[in-house]
């Protein structure tokens, strides 16, 4: 579609902002390493928690979510919020030992909780397993959802696609490190969440949708706004419910809600003023990712099931688009091209903002394995702070060249999603023991890591032959990689010994009070179930608010409120 002076205006000047912030804050984050990747450890809560949601408010969520409502109905969402149980076992038990462990990385952390030869194995074989590997196929995901949108609001192709948007993602992370990127990631947060509430109203009300009673009373649209599902149909909430809510959210590791905490949350939490600070991020990402910002991709995903009843007619509508491409996750763009110019300005600059703030944080994130846990550790223990500086920038680099080339043979959001699950299946019941259970050593991580891994690519090569070997929903393909993964790591933990006890004695010493490691245990318990049920009542009462429910509504809202007071009074209890 033709974009307006006006609307290329709002671009531009987003673009030239991120750049001026990027060249500001060079000098001072290419200073040395800590710099670069912890921003000094001198940031507040509440910068540090609108990165993190900013950072998982990427360029394929709203897709992912308005492609799962097109599927499976609202609930489908069970997929992903069942893991703000993780989220809450981060705030409450892990954001304060994760900033009193002072490590530069979560990798580092292996150093610190394990002993000898395999604890530096472990931590430099994560650092390119996660750090590129991993970061590189997330974001793909990412560059795949970019790809879409160029094409539908800008017609780019899709290497115009991602020659724009990464030149300038790339230089101010190059620049700024996280700094920069903390910056920008609270800019782009504001731009994104007006863009999509107003995006949302707007949509509602095109006469194609009549506004929300017509919307909500559509006969194609009344079956996928239920908020849980029939629970008549076993196929139905089965895997969307049940196996997320008693499997999924304590035994899968995926990035932003890793079990105990890890990957770019643990780095914003290290990069926290104090304990304090961490928790607070954490527990305001939570509430902002699961209960605040979901709704607005919700109502664009229904209003699209009017406007875009079924895959044929958005082939129709976008006839130059690779067939390969033309997935529910489309429908999300495909709405936003009945914005008005201005409005389409807006939108559109809060897109490449979700984007380039996801992107950042997963090349500055990355690149601080690789600079820290690999390089510096194994390749040249003697850098130099300067040298230290620069290969992160390289890495950077070259992790945004891997992404871009792999998001070219990618197809949906929804087949990344389901592959990174089955690949952390079975993972994160280790991740939430480690710091209790000390028996657990690097050879129970790493034959977690490496049984998950090969379930994963059996499972994937099986759903690529004409004939599998096995039919069964991936559902239950995540059931068994947990379960298997599980019993491998828990036997390799009991036959094997554990580190050394001088190690750790250091460890416990660091990270724990010295009152012990359950002290005031019952008040977290009980704050974790608080902040679960509080968070979940505001994502559902303004559901209710906006299906007209008010009764329910209120009711809701009263129960949050009760959750949030019981928190607040035991605050210093909890932290």
């Amino acid at each position: 579609m033709l974009l307006s002076t006006l609307d290329w205006l709002f671009i531009i000047a987003f673009f030239l902002i991120s750049l001026i912030i990027g060249i500001v804050v060079a000098r001072r984050s290419g200073k040395n390493a800590k710099n670069f990747f912890l921003s000094g450890r001198n940031m507040p809560w509440w910068i540090l928690g609108v990165s993190m949601v900013a950072t998982t408010f990427a360029a394929d969520t709203p897709g992912l979510v308005a492609g799962i409502v097109r599927k499976d109905g609202v609930f489908g969402n069970w997929i992903w919020w069942s893991f703000l149980l993780t989220g809450m076992l981060t705030v409450f038990f892990y954001a304060k030992l994760w900033r009193k462990s002072n490590v530069t990385t979560d990798l580092e952390f292996y150093e610190l909780r394990y002993s000898g030869k395999s604890a530096a194995f472990l931590r430099g074989f994560r650092a390119l397993y996660l750090g590129v590997f991993f970061n590189v196929v997330i974001m793909a995901s990412v560059c795949l959802a970019a790809i879409k949108i160029g094409h539908v609001m800008f017609n780019f192709s899709a290497l115009e696609t991602l020659a724009i948007a990464s030149v300038v993602t790339v230089t101010y992370s190059m620049l700024g490190g996280l700094q920069g990127v903390l910056i920008t990631d609270f800019i782009q947060f504001i731009i994104a969440m007006v863009g999509s509430v107003w995006a949302s109203i707007y949509i509602i009300n095109l006469p194609e949708v009549g506004g929300l009673d017509a919307l909500l009373s559509h006969p194609e649209v009344t079956t996928n706004t239920h908020l849980l599902p029939d629970f008549s149909k076993p196929e139905l909430f089965i895997p969307l419910l049940i196996i997320p809510l008693a499997v999924q959210w304590w035994s899968v590791w995926y990035p932003g809600s890793e079990p105990g905490g890890g990957g770019y949350i643990a780095q914003r939490m290290l990069a926290a003023k104090n304990e304090k600070h961490a928790v607070k991020a954490t527990l305001f990402f939570n509430l902002a990712h699961y209960a605040i910002r979901p709704w607005p991709w919700i109502l664009i995903g229904l209003a699209s099931i009017v406007v875009f009843p079924d895959l044929a007619s958005l082939q129709t509508a976008f006839p130059d688009l690779d067939s390969s491409f033309v997935k529910d996750d489309l429908s999300y763009s495909a709405m936003l091209t009945y914005l008005p110019h201005g409005l389409l300005g807006i939108v559109a600059t809060s897109l490449i903002a979700a984007f380039m703030s996801t992107i950042s944080t997963h090349l500055n994130w990355g690149s601080s394995y690789v600079v820290n846990d690999f390089y510096a550790r194994f390749i040249k223990p003697e850098a130099t702070e300067k040298q230290k500086v620069q290969v992160g920038r390289l890495s950077t680099f070259l992790m945004m060249i891997a992404a871009g080339s792999l998001s070219l043979i990618l197809e949906e959001a929804r087949d990344a999603f389901n592959l990174l699950l089955q690949i952390g299946a079975g993972t994160g019941l280790l991740f939430i023991l480690r710091w209790f259970w000390l028996r657990i050593n690097p050879y129970s991580e790493i034959a977690a890591m490496i049984s998950s891994f090969v379930v994963a690519i059996f499972f994937f090569v099986n759903s690529k032959l004409t004939e599998p070997f096995i039919n069964w929903e991936s559902h239950w393909e995540l059931v068994f990689g947990v379960v298997f993964t599980t019993i491998v790591w828990v036997v390799t933990t009991l036959v094997t010994q554990p580190s050394d006890q001088k190690t750790l004695e250091n460890f416990q010493n660091l990270v724990f009070d010295q009152e012990g490691k359950f002290h005031y245990f019952n008040y977290k318990v009980l704050a974790f179930f608080a902040g679960t049920v509080g968070i979940y009542a505001i994502l559902f009462g303004t559901g209710f608010w906006i299906y007209t429910e008010i009764t329910s509504a209120i009711i809701a809202y009263v129960i949050a409120t009760i959750c949030s007071l019981f928190i607040w009074k035991n605050w210093n209890k909890i932290v």
